[in-house]
């Protein structure tokens, strides 16, 4: 990351300083390949809520600015990570994510010619060792370059979103997602997700039956396998549209047990 910001500021380099911003924990495994992917930053910031791994110690090794926070959800995390940023431009990137050589060019070539306010990066996922072309989860553009002071994210507490002021276009190399490894991944998650969900729904004021929730999970399936095309994704497409049936089956069921109970603290 070379001598820091005031130092490349210093030095007047042509190219703009950029501040690349992650959330963790518990991502030893992940940690070091995505902060390597990201080196050429001027700055790294990391916001760490409460690891037991290595995540800290190996992200401090390489270089980031590492802060602690508790945990307020997704978006309202990624926030904290923003307000320690000090760059022109901040890149958003997630632990289980990689950019590649030529996304960096790409990156680089967007923030010198400044001819947008924010970058959408389409993003290429693997599932279980298989990169997903359909499903609903390429291209998957996400807005995660843009200028400092010109975005912000949501308050959500899952599937949070950079709220942009200004102009945007799209970036064609993408960003690599290596999101569920395993299937105890998958698990893990859709537990994590899914009642994240439906505390989420529950404050907004949302309701649900039972009834509702098995109709919302089958929708879930067909559109996943048959509409969004995951049958061409073979073995993995399956997989893909059970996991999003089981998905929105749980954060709807528990959304009904958060009415019955009105405790958003349930689980």
């Amino acid at each position: 990351m070379g001598a820091g910001i005031q130092a490349c500021r210093e030095r007047k380099l042509t190219v703009p300083i950029l501040s690349v911003i992650l959330i963790t924990k518990n991502e030893a495994a992940n940690i070091r390949p995505c902060l390597e992917s990201v080196a050429f930053a001027d700055e790294i910031v990391v916001v760490d809520s409460g690891s037991s791994d290595d995540t800290v110690a190996i992200a401090r090794e390489m270089g980031a600015k590492v802060y602690e926070h508790d945990w307020p959800g997704f978006g309202p995390q990624k926030n904290r990570a923003l307000d320690h940023a000090t760059g022109d431009w901040v890149f958003s990137i997630d632990a289980d994510e990689r950019v590649t050589p030529e996304l960096r060019a790409e990156l680089e070539q967007a923030m010198r010619k400044n001819k947008a306010d924010g970058y959408y990066c389409p993003r290429l996922s693997q599932f279980c060792g298989t990169y997903i072309r359909h499903s609903g989860w390429y291209p998957d553009y996400v807005l995660r370059l843009f200028k400092r002071g010109r975005g912000r994210f949501s308050n959500s507490l899952v599937h949070e979103s950079v709220l942009l002021k200004g102009s945007s276009a799209r970036l064609k190399h993408p960003l690599l997602h290596y999101s569920y490894l395993t299937m105890d991944d998958v698990e893990r998650k859709v537990e994590h997700y899914s009642t994240a969900a439906a505390q989420q729904m529950y404050w907004k004021g949302k309701r649900t039956t039972l009834a509702g929730a098995a109709a919302s999970a089958g929708w879930a399936f067909l559109r996943t396998y048959l509409i969004r095309l995951g049958v061409l994704d073979g073995v993995a497409g399956w997989q893909i549209a059970v996991m999003n049936m089981r998905t929105t089956w749980l954060k709807y069921r528990k959304l009904a047990v958060l009415n019955s109970t009105r405790s958003p603290n349930k689980f």
